[in-house]
């Protein structure tokens, strides 16, 4: 019998600039809501003192070695005992409004799970709001989750074997399309959530100029590519420093030149 109505999940890999804050504020949106909640912080082989902090902010911490978003994930399914997961990255801000929405619709026996619009947590140029906005289009129009926010219920995520531990990245679009089927066969929707947003971080535009951002989209849509940790290098770049919000390697060449 799970312990927990539900558990919020937060991966985390050398977040120790973000962690606390992310920890933060799921505790005020837990501790606003009458369900009772289990909180867990996966150490994703951080090299800094994220899971201390993770820790002493009141987290469950679990540590998974092999660093991967999608096995980061599923490592804190395992940790978890309750009836549903709610999965925040730990550079998102998640707000009672919106968890209670995730957790009154899983509840309601009518739907399987979902996701959440995003809204960015600084204002930004008019080409990222045209980047967000045609993303939350896509994602109301083909039911698909943002990474950053990603709810379902225990029994329907175990059942289709979690985050595919193939994928570097998108591992979130692959669960959405099989949570759609497990809904379907089970008279339930997939549900993404557009009364309340779910606040991310647009600190990849401080690390990357747009120029590298467009090439590593272009090249996620390679057959293959988000099956190539290489590939997929902008999630994976050790030369970040995330605590800062700078790119070391970037830094190091600016002063070669």
């Amino acid at each position: 019998m799970p312990e927990f109505d539900y558990a919020l999940i937060i991966p985390a890999w050398n977040e120790a600039g973000l962690i606390v804050s992310c920890i933060e504020s799921a505790q005020t949106s837990m501790n606003a809501l009458p369900q009772s909640g289990q909180l867990i912080v996966v150490d994703n082989n951080s090299t800094d003192n994220t899971a201390q902090l993770a820790a002493a902010a009141g987290a469950q911490v679990v540590f998974e070695p092999v660093n991967q978003i999608a096995r980061a994930r599923n490592a804190g399914a395992n940790a978890a005992s309750a009836y549903m997961l709610v999965f925040v990255d730990a550079d998102s801000y998640v707000n009672p409004a919106l968890l209670s929405a995730a957790i009154e619709s899983v509840q309601s026996n009518r739907v399987v799970g979902g996701g959440a619009l995003i809204t960015g947590d600084r204002a930004a140029g008019a080409m990222v709001a045209i980047c967000i906005g045609g993303w939350n289009s896509a994602s109301r129009l083909f039911k698909l989750a943002a990474g950053c926010f990603v709810f379902c219920r225990t029994d329907a995520f175990t059942e289709i074997g979690g985050f595919s531990q193939k994928r570097y990245a998108g591992e979130e679009l692959v669960l959405s399309r099989r949570l759609r089927r497990w809904g379907k066969q089970h008279d339930m929707k997939f549900h993404i959530i557009t009364e309340h947003r779910i606040k991310t971080s647009l600190r990849k535009l401080d690390w990357y100029t747009p120029g590298k951002m467009i090439k590593q989209y272009l090249v996620a849509l390679l057959p293959g590519a988000l099956s190539s940790k290489r590939l997929m290098s902008t999630w994976y770049d050790s030369s970040v420093d995330r605590t800062s919000g700078k790119n070391n390697s970037a830094t190091d060449e600016h002063k070669r030149k």
